[in-house]
Parts: C-alpha cells; sequence; structure tokens
C-alpha cells in the first residue's frame, strides 16, 4: 500500500506539461480529500526535479509557496503556457 507522500507524488509527476492542479485536487484524487495541508507540506519538501510540483497551486489560482521561489515558479508556468 503506498504512503501519502508517495500517491501525491505519483499524482504530480503525472501532471502534462502546460496543465496545474490545486492542492486541494491532488488531496482528492489521494481518496484523503482533507489532506490539503499534507499536500502542500510534502510539495515544500520535494527537490526532486522529476517531480514538476511548481505545476501545483492554490484553490483561488494564485501561488502558494514554492521551494524554488514564487518567482521561478511564475517563469517556468509561463514557459508551459500554463497561465498568461
Amino acid at each position: 500500500m503506498l504512503s501519502l507522500r508517495e500517491k501525491v507524488l505519483n499524482i504530480v509527476k503525472n501532471i502534462p506539461r502546460g496543465k496545474i492542479m490545486a492542492y486541494k485536487e491532488v488531496a482528492r484524487r489521494t481518496s484523503r480529500p482533507k489532506s490539503v495541508r499534507a499536500v502542500g507540506s510534502i510539495m515544500a519538501k520535494n527537490f526532486d526535479p522529476k517531480i514538476s510540483c511548481h505545476r501545483v497551486i492554490k484553490s483561488d489560482g494564485s501561488f502558494d509557496n514554492y521551494n524554488r521561489g514564487i518567482k521561478n515558479k511564475e517563469k517556468l508556468l509561463r514557459k508551459e503556457s500554463a497561465i498568461k
């Protein structure tokens, strides 16, 4: 059985280039919809470049903290045409 961390990383790893997903949606897809804060914590500790954690945003469309800097997150999302 996969841990919550493993589930979250698998979900985020499969977000396609140019797409974004809310922390809330990631939590829902783990079958633990109330684990939104845990998803954020897992993303904050991710430094694996194969896991595109910059594609995870708040439900209201705003950016949250990003361990490589908010400006880098925005730059990456613009480059991928995920945001304008």
